[in-house]
């Protein structure tokens, strides 16, 4: 499973004119289901989410997470993520979960996700989304978590 977070000094998700998702100071994290994964990549995934460090401390270093600072979370379905980009041009994704399953996958991680964090959006699993971010530094990682075989 793929996460790709940003920190963000806001962000929403508009779907047919409509915001259907938006926060405040935090992260805006683009998610992927790929093959092979279950709910125990999720629930490692959203952990690492939830506790990775990328916001400052009074010291301006690192220190602190999304929990910490009590930020905003949007978490945002994106299969593409998944992309075999290795041979032509044009991806291929394969490589990505069938749709019901990462629609699974995705409703399952935001059903723990609000479990654990009080300020939790979404965007529109399927939907043509329109995702607007003002992004903070920038501050961009990828967290990836491949099931064990």
């Amino acid at each position: 499973m793929i996460a790709l977070l940003q920190r963000v000094a806001h962000a929403s998700v508009v779907v047919d004119g409509a915001t259907v998702g938006a926060i405040d100071a935090g992260l805006m994290v683009l998610l992927c289901a790929e093959r092979g994964d279950t709910e125990k990549e999720a629930d490692a995934l959203l952990a690492k989410l939830l506790s990775y460090r990328v916001f400052s401390d009074a010291a301006g270093k690192m220190n602190l997470s999304v929990v910490d600072t009590a930020g905003g979370v949007l978490l945002v379905p994106q299969f593409t993520l998944a992309a075999d980009t290795r041979s032509g041009t044009r991806p291929s994704f394969t490589p990505a979960a069938a749709p019901d399953v990462a629609r699974a996958l995705f409703n399952y991680f935001v059903m723990q996700a609000r479990s654990r964090h009080a300020d939790i959006a979404t965007g529109e699993f399927g939907a043509d989304m329109k995702v607007s971010l003002t992004n903070d530094g920038p501050v961009t990682f990828w967290l990836q978590v491949k099931p064990v075989v």
